[in-house]
């Protein structure tokens, strides 16, 4: 059997100790920037984003102008998408329409992401009456379909709030109750966080309940470490690997959601702009002048699938088996 000589193992401990290190999260981003389909929804949703922030300044017209005389104008270099039937600019409208896109996205996952994380981890490391009643109520929630869901709460909650803030204005004449823009940002945001958190929380529920019997976790147990403090120090941090892939899924659906929505007329209200609400409007004019349904529809498919295309790719760079 050959033996290496002094030399030998010298040169090979130099090459091991020369030979670059990567961590964790470097070998994630490596596999995150070779899947190019995931790239390429990075680049789209870029561009969303630079939209949603910055698109009520770059826009070539007020979303709200009308111009009667370039009603149901086809694309042309005025109107790079076409105007609509009140003679309002579609490409304008599209970037104002991200805005609302953007919030609805970001604030209802946050909030359902809080709920579920919440309940989720409770309910995974307590065990017991709580995982059962929590569940309970999980199960109840995911087993009613969402855009239904949504639909009863948002309808319910909307015209007597709304009647509310009249008889209030009536009342105090204060101009404050005049203002209900806000309103349904606020109802559409908790409507869609209400059918979102289930899938957060069983999603997280299974993580811990993996986690919860590591040597780690006993190992803090057993020098007295509180609940709450493992749960907030150990548990959810290594849980929330799915999670990050899962809230790139939702931040689509709620998109799809409020959209839903809006082109059922119970979402993001006018003169609020919405691709849902800008749908609704061309749905009878589309077989006619098919650029008014062409440019929202494609918009929200296309976001859509570039959530879809970063979801998978963090999947598969967050994902150790992957390596």
């Amino acid at each position: 059997m050959a033996t290496m000589t002094g030399a030998e193992i010298g040169r090979l401990q130099g090459l091991e100790r020369a030979r670059p290190t990567r961590t964790l999260w470097q070998d994630a981003r490596r596999r995150l920037l070779q899947n190019r389909l995931c790239v390429a929804g990075l680049l789209i949703l870029s561009l969303f984003l630079f939209a949603a922030i910055f698109g009520p300044y770059i826009a070539p017209y007020d979303f709200l102008a009308q111009d009667a005389s370039r009603r149901l104008q086809g694309p042309s270099s005025d109107n790079w998408l076409g105007t609509d039937a009140l003679g309002r600019d579609i490409f304008s409208r599209l970037l104002f329409g991200a805005r609302t896109a953007a919030l609805v996205a970001t604030i209802t996952t946050v909030i359902s992401l809080f709920l579920g994380v919440s309940l989720g981890t409770a309910a995974g490391f307590l065990g017991g009456r709580v995982d059962a009643f929590i569940m309970w109520i999980t199960d109840i929630t995911m087993s009613i379909p969402g855009l239904l869901l949504a639909m009863l709460v948002n309808t319910a909650l909307l015209y007597p709030i709304q009647r509310w803030f009249d008889e209030r204005y009536q009342a105090t004449r204060n101009p404050f109750y005049l203002n209900t823009l806000w309103l349904d940002f606020v109802l559409v945001f908790g409507t869609l966080a209400l059918i979102a958190w289930p899938e957060f929380a069983r999603l997280i529920r299974g993580q811990v309940l993996s986690i919860g019997h590591m040597p780690y976790i006993e190992a803090a147990r057993s020098i007295g470490t509180s609940s709450p403090s493992i749960m907030r120090r150990h548990i959810v941090p290594n849980a929330l690997g799915p999670v990050v892939v899962a809230v790139t899924q939702g931040m689509g659906g709620a998109i799809v959601l409020e959209s839903s929505l809006s082109f059922l007329g119970i979402g993001v209200q006018p003169p609020n702009a919405s691709w849902g609400s800008m749908l609704a409007d061309s749905l009878s004019l589309w077989t006619t002048e098919p650029h008014l349904m062409i440019a929202p529809a494609a918009t929200i498919g296309i976001i859509t699938v570039a959530f879809v295309f970063v979801g998978d790719g963090l999947n598969d760079a967050l994902n150790p088996r992957q390596k």
